[in-house]
């Protein structure tokens, strides 16, 4: 009776602590921004189905992934052992062989889910003593990482090993030897003394107990957090397009600063966000960037909001006068985030890719971008050349807009307006299209190709203007308005089935992001439009393109709208034999230019597009095949940097397929 007593005691004293952790992590949480993100249920129970439940984040690194999936589904099914534990307590001796026929089944998941974290555990710690994840190699790893998983891990074995020690004294008390506890019976023979099995059980069944419910208080101050937020991460992540960011309101008189300085301007999902992350260290292991030496670290920027968090909601709730005037102008921009990291990133989402539990990165950095551009005017010196082009010449470059037909002359390709505003395909030309002389190929190659289809199809000549991502991707969110809106307006003077882009980001922009302004279209890359051709027939293309090629692939064009195998289809119809880059289709290396870099001067550390370069160029191959004209820009770039360009060419599809055509 004193024994159940005492364990109600410490049971409710237990759990209504960790009450009280949570209480204040909901607390924190709510600091941030409202934000909806309960719609479409279904949807997000297949997210927790496929990335919490069957961790195929954490199986793209199968040895990782194995352990990690071995230790998760180990502790659901053993749930079922804490369970009997806690009844032992309230009703003494109880046991699940009650359940009668359903107790062997259950026994047996047991019993080999425990032997399984065992084993799990074990080569966990055997991993990061002798041989650790190369991402936690250098700077980035700190000793409380290392000490904590330690901590952590060594206290999974041990709920583990007291679970059976508490079975295998259980089987001496009542006498019952089931053949189902088969690891516990195998230990049950080391208590065959009624009088020291009773001690043995007792202590057992305490220190499991105790273990666990330490195990559920220490959770909310370790970076294992992730156990209890990870699940409930995974349901509420974005289910937006993935290239789609979030639109400001200009019209918002009572808007005292656009984007975000602090956690406060942040969503209440970002600093939930901040507060799962597994300090793993997958996120900045992938960062291009980081990988070159540049200051950013996704992994950093996470943690720093959850450290900025949990610094100011304590504060803000019963801090002194004193205490907030400190701590608020303490801000998490510059305090914590320098503006130098989040300049460096190149918005490829690797980072968004690898994390096992969902946290989206590259909106929190768009936001503080904003911050900096729209309120503050703070961006690098190369960026104002670039706002003002696309202010009085709707480009990037500081080309006319009179001359962006120019491209077309002698080709016969007739404007919206002088086809009468009504095509079959608006060829979006995009302004690398209409501008850059090495683009420009790429261009007549669509037009070659068209034609030879004999698809409908017009441009929009001069009334073009720069779909507006480099000026989003920069933070200049009301510039990239202006430039949308303008663009919608123009669109819609006409009639026409689809757009066609050659350029993943004006292909992105057109499809995800256009419309928020009333641009609703249907929107073809020309790597599936030509495909399509090619399998209607449309297109006679013959394979004689016989070289040794590797595919880059754009970072907006794969991982934003899952676009792999269109291009590397119409390579191998062409002749080509492909030969894949280590890192590849949805890991592959960003080029550098992505997020308005390719505007911006790369003076730190190693230039991605040369690490990315050195990549394709250990294939040897002839060719060097792209979808995208800042790719093509960067590693045309690099391919000439290595002294290359006479033996390996970088060419767009486009290009590859014209000289195959029948």
């Amino acid at each position: 009776m004193i024994r159940s007593f005492v364990f109600v005691a410490v049971l409710a004293a237990s759990l209504a602590f960790f009450a009280a952790g949570c209480q204040r992590l909901l607390k924190s949480i709510r600091i941030g921004r409202a934000e909806d993100r309960f719609q479409d249920v279904g949807a997000r129970l297949k997210n927790v189905l496929r990335v919490a439940f069957g961790q195929s984040k954490l199986l793209r690194e199968p040895l990782a992934g194995l352990m990690h999936f071995f230790i998760f589904w180990g502790f659901v099914i053993l749930l079922s052992a804490v369970g009997e534990a806690i009844l032992e307590g309230v009703a003494p001796r109880f046991s699940l062989e009650l359940l009668g026929p359903l107790f062997p089944p259950i026994a047996i998941l047991q019993e080999s889910a425990g032997i399984l974290v065992v084993l799990s555990v074990l080569a966990g710690l055997t991993r990061w003593y002798l041989v650790p994840p190369r991402r936690y190699y250098g700077p980035e790893i700190s000793a409380h990482v290392r000490l904590d998983a330690t901590f952590i891990l060594c206290l999974i074995l041990a709920i583990v090993s007291s679970m059976f020690g508490t079975n295998a004294a259980r089987m001496t008390l009542s006498g019952s030897h089931p053949a189902s506890r088969f690891v516990s019976l195998q230990l049950a023979s080391l208590f065959q003394a009624r009088a020291s099995a009773e001690i043995w059980y007792e202590a057992f069944w305490w220190t499991h107990l105790l273990l666990v419910l330490g195990f559920l208080n220490y959770l909310p101050h370790s970076k294992h957090l992730h156990v209890m937020t990870s699940i409930p991460n995974v349901y509420l992540s974005s289910l937006e397009p993935r290239g789609r960011l979030t639109r400001l309101d200009f019209e918002n008189d009572e808007a005292e600063k656009f984007g975000a300085s602090d956690v406060q301007d942040l969503t209440w999902k970002q600093l939930l966000d901040g507060y799962t992350c597994t300090d793993c260290g997958r996120c900045t292991a992938s960062c291009p960037a980081n990988l070159t030496g540049k200051p950013l670290s996704p992994r950093k920027i996470i943690m720093n909001i959850r450290q900025r968090t949990a610094e100011l909601s304590p504060v803000l709730f019963s801090g002194t006068g004193e205490q907030k005037t400190a701590v608020v102008e303490h801000i998490l921009l510059d305090n914590f985030i320098s503006p130098e990291e989040l300049w460096a990133c190149t918005t490829c989402q690797a980072c968004m890719q690898e994390c096992p539990v969902m946290i989206e990165h590259v909106p929190v950095i768009m936001d503080m971008r904003r911050f900096l551009v729209l309120t503050e005017s703070r961006f690098p010196a190369e960026l104002t050349t670039t706002f003002k082009n696309l202010e009085n010449n709707f480009t990037p470059w500081a080309f006319p807009r009179e001359t962006r037909a120019d491209w077309a002359k002698g080709l016969d390709v007739k404007t919206m307006a002088e086809s009468g505003g009504e095509a079959h395909v608006l060829y979006w030309v995009g302004c690398a299209g209409a501008y850059d002389k090495r683009y420009e190929k790429v261009s007549h190659s669509m037009v070659r190709l068209l034609n030879a289809a004999e698809v409908n199809f017009a441009i929009l000549g001069t009334e073009e203007k720069c779909t507006g991502d480099a000026a989003r991707r920069a933070g200049n969110e009301y510039l990239a308005q202006m430039l949308m809106t303008e663009n919608v307006a123009t669109l819609n003077k006409y009639k026409f089935k689809k757009i066609l882009t050659t350029c993943p980001h004006c292909y992105n922009t057109l499809k995800n992001e256009y419309s928020q302004f009333g641009g609703n279209y249907e929107v073809e890359h020309h790597t599936e439009f030509l495909q399509g051709l090619v399998r209607s027939g449309g297109l006679k293309v013959r394979g004689k393109i016989d070289s040794v090629t590797t595919f880059h692939d754009s970072c907006y064009l794969g991982r934003y709208n899952n676009i792999y195998d269109a291009p590397r289809s119409l390579l191998e119809t062409a002749g080509a034999r492909l030969a894949e880059m280590p890192r590849s289709r949805d890991k592959g290396l960003c080029c550098g230019a992505g997020g308005a870099r390719m505007f911006m001067e790369e003076t730190i550390g190693k230039r991605v597009n040369i690490e990315r370069t050195e990549e394709a160029l250990r294939l040897h191959p002839d060719t060097i095949a792209t979808s995208c004209p800042f790719c093509m820009t960067m590693l045309t770039d690099g391919v000439k940097d290595k002294g290359v360009e006479e033996s390996t060419r970088v060419r767009d599809i486009a290009e590859v397929l014209a000289d195959a055509l029948v």
